[in-house]
């Protein structure tokens, strides 16, 4: 897998000068995203979404990412046509990539650089800023989590640099709220969103998918099966989902719990859960490419994190109508009201964790109800709305780019 290096450049033809290097259509803005991953993450998955959805008749999309390994998304941006360029760093403190993105930027010719996520932004940007002025492109940067969460080090480089970028985008309030006071004012909030149309052609075949995933995980008849689907870090609270997932189990309530993702504590996570002797009662099911049809399948939606910006996950698990038990932080109270499309909890208490969920497996009308009203939320989750927004941002930046003199 992977992508070429800059030496290659294109995945696709593109119109050339006599120099060789591409050459922009007058008629359509080009745009580089870049990202650290392209793994599984909510913020990698977002991107891809976004993409995916974007104009192809007033842009020209690439992809660049940093680390050469974490490239569990590329087939799936490659299958439209994006170009998808490795900028193959082996690990974070292989800064080479910064070369390779340079060159890349120089070669393609783009409108505009936008860089998603605290590393590749702080330190992508001091690539470009080595750009000759004339074929340098703005900076667009997204924050999808919140600020104070990052590395101080990266932190500092990022803040040190932000200021000049030509737009500032984050995915929720909370991660608004998050920003040092001197951005809030030139940030846009802009709620990312998911694929609606995929949902529905997975709700219209909930019957046969439920039935073939129950049979996969061995879920018997009169247990309902709840799933998260979360990298394996800290923030994202696996300690306590397996601690409720515990209490569960000692008060016998009919559940089996599903958790995907993979990450760097999956070795303690995995010991956790034989010391908690639970064995089918929470499957680790590792990383996998089906999330919405394992949602389609799922009776419940839980996510336990300790913090969190705008979980993709919970896009998701509004658009296929689960109903919802999740922590009240980040951008969460921004998907799910408590009552409404779900029940909220403290982070860090997985007592409460545990009675919240056995109240939703206890009461089939309060599953509906809140199931129900989780799918009229994911109205609100539309990512053609949100990419016609951000490429709005593309076309004011670059008029007002073209209007100043260099």
């Amino acid at each position: 897998m992977g992508g070429p290096g800059p030496g290659a450049l294109y995945d696709r033809p593109v119109d050339q000068g006599p120099d060789g290097d591409a050459v922009s259509d007058p008629r359509r803005l080009r745009i580089l995203l870049v990202i650290k991953a392209l793994s599984f993450g909510g913020a990698e998955r977002l991107l891809m979404e976004t993409v995916a959805a974007g104009d192809r008749d007033g842009f020209d999309y690439e992809v660049a990412y940093v680390l050469a390994a974490s490239d569990g998304l590329v087939d799936a941006i490659r299958t439209d046509g994006t170009p998808v360029h490795a900028l193959g760093a082996s690990r974070s403190a292989d800064l080479t990539w910064l070369v390779r993105l340079r060159s890349l930027v120089i070669a393609g010719r783009f409108d505009v650089v936008h860089f998603h996520l605290p590393y590749t932004a702080a330190l992508g940007r001091l690539a470009v800023a080595t750009v000759p002025r004339a074929g340098r492109p703005a900076v667009v940067y997204t924050e999808h989590s919140l600020w104070n969460r990052a590395a101080v080090i990266t932190k500092g480089i990022n803040r040190a640099g932000v200021g000049r970028d030509q737009a500032l985008i984050v995915v929720s309030q909370a991660a608004h709220d998050a920003l040092p006071s001197a951005l809030r004012g030139r940030a846009r909030v802009i709620v990312h969103g998911v694929s609606r149309s995929r949902a529905d052609e997975l709700a219209a075949d909930r019957d046969r998918i439920r039935a073939e995933v129950r049979a996969e995980l061995g879920v018997p008849d009169g247990e309902l099966l709840v799933l998260t689907v979360a990298i394996i870090r800290p923030e994202k609270g696996y300690d306590v989902l397996l601690d409720a997932t515990r209490i569960l189990a000692e008060r016998d309530v009919p559940v089996r719990v599903a958790a995907v993702g993979s990450g760097p504590m999956e070795d303690e996570v995995r010991a956790r859960h034989r010391a908690l002797g639970l064995g089918d009662r929470l499957q680790l099911l590792g990383q996998r490419h089906d999330v919405l049809r394992l949602m389609a399948a799922a009776d419940i939606y839980v996510l336990a994190s300790h913090q969190e910006g705008m979980p993709v996950t919970l896009m998701e698990a509004t658009s296929m109508g689960l109903p919802i038990v999740a922590t009240s932080v980040g951008g969460v109270p921004q998907v799910i009201t408590d009552g409404v499309e779900g029940l909220i909890v403290p982070p860090g208490d997985p007592e409460q964790l545990a009675n919240a969920l056995q109240q939703v497996v206890a009461d089939p009308s309060l599953r509906q109800r809140l199931g129900r009203a989780a799918r009229e939320k994911s109205a609100m989750f539309d990512v053609a709305q949100a990419s016609r927004q951000i490429e709005e941002i593309y076309r004011e930046i670059t008029d007002d780019r073209r209007a100043t003199p260099a």
